[in-house]
């Protein structure tokens, strides 16, 4: 059985508490087939990081106002769809212990509040108190104003945190924040050197430190 003591736990959602891999797939590689992109380069890019990033950079020559348009439309198409949305093992149960025992306990989605919630919801995973969505901060991951926001409002310094992350520019933003990190999955980089790794959270246990 794995455990880890903290004073504050951080979760990516995407890839970390939730897997809604099918319906992110789909949407973007109708996304990449209505604007001639490679599905395969913008998936790659665009796991663990706001819409609105990954289509300024994949479509620089757009304006403003045509990229906040074709990123309202990403996330509307989200929103519809939650079958096959489904928690990563053991992630509800975890946060549930963690809220019972009073444990500080945060979301860092690069998701909008809304399709955060909507996904949580559909794949059953408590929604805590303190989620720190993609309108929340100025920087989107990798940037780690997301973490550190996050320890700031459940009030415990972010080198007492430890930060649960799937993707390269969770896992970067994660790492920068000065917060412990552990991978959950499979990727691997050389920002995933020498961090912990739990496959999900089915033989896990966390426990609080004051």
């Amino acid at each position: 059985m794995d455990a880890i003591e903290a004073a504050g736990f951080l979760f990516d959602m995407d890839g970390t508490l939730v897997d809604s891999t099918a319906v992110v797939e789909s949407v973007w590689t109708e996304f990449c087939a209505r604007n001639a992109l490679d599905p395969v380069a913008v998936l790659a890019f665009a796991h663990g990081r706001q819409a609105v990033d990954t289509v300024a950079h994949f479509l620089p020559s757009l304006g403003e106002g045509e990229r906040a348009e074709l990123v309202r439309d990403l996330v509307a198409q989200e929103l519809t769809r939650t079958d096959g949305i489904v928690e990563i093992p053991g992630a509800a149960s975890l946060l549930s212990r963690l809220r019972a025992d009073g444990a500080p306990l945060a979301v860092v989605t690069s998701a909008p509040r809304e399709l955060a919630v909507v996904r949580m919801r559909a794949a059953e995973v408590p929604v805590p108190e303190v989620l720190v969505a993609a309108e929340d901060v100025d920087r989107g991951k990798p940037d780690p104003q997301g973490y550190r926001l996050a320890a700031e409002r459940v009030g415990v310094p972010i080198e007492d945190c430890v930060v649960f992350e799937d993707a390269e520019a969770g896992l970067v933003a994660a790492v920068a924040s000065g917060a412990r990190v552990v991978v959950i999955g499979a990727h691997e980089s050389a920002t995933t050197a020498g961090l912990l790794r739990l496959p999900d959270y089915a033989r896990f246990e966390a426990a609080v430190f004051a």
